[in-house]
């Protein structure tokens, strides 16, 4: 049954061969936790006290709560099939629960540390550190996806109402306001690129050839800048945008307000920062208050 459940998702729901393998190792690991508790029991006569067994004993192993949820995943869309396909006559992971996640709040860069990074005398004035320098600003002070940077044209910036056209996921086009800073910044930038960089594409940041910026060029950019100013193992373009929101929320701005600029289709997604920048009060009372 499991090999026809493989195949199924391989060759009718097109699934990928890493996904197949990893719903592979969670059934031959659920089988073999109820082969070993009574070697006549089969995937027809299973019930939901087994499979919380199976979860229980992951949990005594060490698992995070992540992977037991991921293994769990895989013995649902089995018995799915399995049922659909009339080879079990019930379905006993259908109610069962996985353990509850343990929330990882996004990380940020403090608003001290952007400063000391973007104020900061040392950058140069050769087309390299310009563009570096832009694209940290851009990041900061828009909360936009590293694809999204990428995928900027100079027709999207528009300096006289000084806002980016913006594409998001799914292509949905969204508008970004920006400020003074960025749009002295843009404009330096943009004349440096002209005067150095022998132009061979529309985009706003290109490479050195003249060609649109890589993510990963992005990626290796944010990363070797930050380590400048900040401890975090994390590095990434995305946690600037995580320090847009946090920093926009620890100043006043509206959830829904900040919803709309990040591009979220889910006032519950942006909600998370919110956690974040409580987080950040609990810290500055146990810091600030004498009993704290």
């Amino acid at each position: 049954m499991t090999e026809l459940f493989l195949n199924y998702l391989r060759f009718e729901r097109n699934r990928s061969m890493e996904t197949i393998k990893r719903y592979s190792q969670a059934l031959q690991s659920f089988e073999t936790y109820f082969k070993n508790r009574e070697k006549e029991l089969d995937w027809a006569s299973v019930d939901a006290d087994l499979i919380r067994g199976w979860m229980e004993s992951q949990l005594d192993a060490g698992h995070e709560a992540t992977t037991i949820c991921t293994n769990l995943s895989a013995v649902k869309s089995f018995f799915r099939f399995a049922l659909s396909r009339k080879l079990v006559e019930h379905d006993p992971a259908h109610q069962v629960l996985g353990p509850k996640k343990r929330k990882i709040l996004p990380q940020f860069v403090k608003e001290s540390e952007m400063d000391e990074l973007i104020d900061e005398t040392s950058w140069s004035d050769n087309y390299k550190d310009v563009r570096a320098r832009t694209i940290i600003i851009l990041l900061y002070e828009t909360g936009l996806r590293r694809s999204e940077l990428t995928g900027l044209n100079d027709s999207d910036v528009d300096f006289e109402a000084r806002q980016l056209k913006v594409t998001g996921k799914r292509n949905k086009q969204r508008i970004v306001p920006f400020g003074q800073e960025l749009s002295d910044t843009l404009q330096h930038y943009m004349a440096v690129r002209d005067e150095e960089v022998s132009k061979q594409s529309e985009a706003l940041f290109l490479n050195n050839h003249g060609e649109r910026i890589s993510p990963k060029n992005v990626y290796l950019i944010v990363n070797q800048n930050l380590s400048k100013v900040t401890t975090l193992k994390k590095r990434s373009p995305h946690v600037l945008r995580h320090s847009f929101a946090t920093a926009m929320l620890n100043h006043e701005a509206g959830l829904e307000s900040v919803r709309r600029l990040l591009g979220h289709e889910s006032l519950q997604t942006t909600q998370i920062y919110t956690h974040t920048t409580f987080e950040q009060l609990r810290r500055v009372y146990k810091d600030a208050h004498p009993r704290g």
